[in-house]
């Protein structure tokens, strides 16, 4: 009933490379906690619909995703950023570059994007 971004994220030797596992550090809601080890990234879940029909019940959820790279350098972000977009591009559709900033309450450098994914019931 979700995107499985997560899933395919601690799947993928990029990702892991860079979050580790057990756990990957890719934290749903966007809460990560309180000061976790760099880099990090947050996913959220901030839209979605069922492909409605006329005559049976939809067969296919979209979710739009928010995704944010936290790390303490730009380089390091940016290729946090790369490596989600590299594990999850054959299976969901990136549908914004949010932008680069120095992010306040954490002060690490963040990237932002959005995702278009569908999953099948």
């Amino acid at each position: 009933m979700y995107a499985p971004i997560f899933k395919v994220c601690s799947q993928a030797a990029g990702v892991v490379a860079l979050l580790g596992s057990k756990p990957t550090r890719l934290y749903l809601f966007a809460e990560a906690p309180d000061k976790p080890p760099r880099p990090y990234a947050t996913w959220q879940t901030y839209g979605g619909a069922p492909e409605n029909f006329l005559a049976h019940r939809p067969d296919i959820d979209s979710f739009s995703l928010q995704v944010d790279a936290f790390a303490e350098t730009a380089a390091q972000a940016r290729a946090v950023a790369a490596a989600i977009r590299d594990a999850i591009e054959l299976r969901a559709t990136i549908t914004r570059w949010g932008g680069e900033e120095k992010d306040e309450p954490t002060g690490l450098y963040r990237i932002s994007f959005d995702v278009d994914w569908w999953v099948n019931r």
